[in-house]
């Protein structure tokens, strides 16, 4: 096992020790500060299900709010893990909605010039159908860090972690790879952003040990 993985296996160690959330979960429970990391159903990681999302907030007291954006709120201009995972169920089935589901429609602008392609109809199923496959399939815990700047460092390092290690890596049935991104095609994650850049250290797991622990 390479250092890099011995790493990695620590950090699913970790992870497994925190409190997991299915859906429906009482948002009370769930600290306000911190990075989540999310497991999928069917995708198998060092100890169990592995890890195919990292995830925090910037805004002060925001996490459940954003769990709630992936989770709940039926939105995908809001959430791009729900844009993603949209894209995906578009690509598989060849649906050339896929086109409009891209389109950004929180400005006033974008609404204007594209307001005429949206089919209301067919929008909320493709949401319904991205909210069933979220609450069914995944699960998640959190790792509480009360500060912004802690918080992106930490996130940036897991991922980094996750995608340059050769052994967490996706099920040739995974959805994602059906996504039009190569880079979730490639890293196994549900995201773009901090994929193989430093990986988290002695010293990072140490401090993120320390946090499990109060999260106890």
């Amino acid at each position: 096992m390479t250092t890099l993985q011995a790493d990695c296996s620590t950090l699913y160690r970790l992870a497994h020790r925190l409190p997991r959330y299915t859906f429906p979960f009482d948002h009370t429970q769930i600290d306000k500060n911190g990075i989540y990391l999310l497991f999928e159903k069917g995708e198998i990681g060092y100890e169990g299900q592995r890890i195919v999302r990292v995830g925090t907030h910037t805004g002060n007291n925001q996490l459940r709010s954003r769990l709630q954006q992936h989770f709940i709120q039926e939105n995908k201009d809001r959430s791009i893990f729900r844009k993603n995972i949209g894209k995906c169920l578009l690509n598989r089935s060849n649906d050339p909605y896929l086109d409009v589901w891209n389109i950004d429609f929180t400005t006033r602008a974008s609404k204007t010039t594209n307001g005429h392609l949206l089919n209301a109809a067919h929008q909320a199923q493709i949401e319904q159908e991205v909210s069933d496959y979220i609450q069914s399939r995944f699960s998640f815990v959190v790792l509480p860090v009360e500060e912004k700047e802690e918080r992106l460092y930490l996130e940036s390092r897991i991922v980094s972690t996750l995608s340059h290690c050769s052994k967490c890596k996706p099920s040739d049935n995974w959805l994602g790879m059906d996504s039009p991104n190569e880079k979730i095609r490639r890293s196994g994650l549900w995201q773009v952003n901090e994929l193989y850049k430093e990986p988290l250290n002695t010293a990072d797991l140490k401090r993120m040990e320390g946090l499990a622990n109060g999260a106890d």
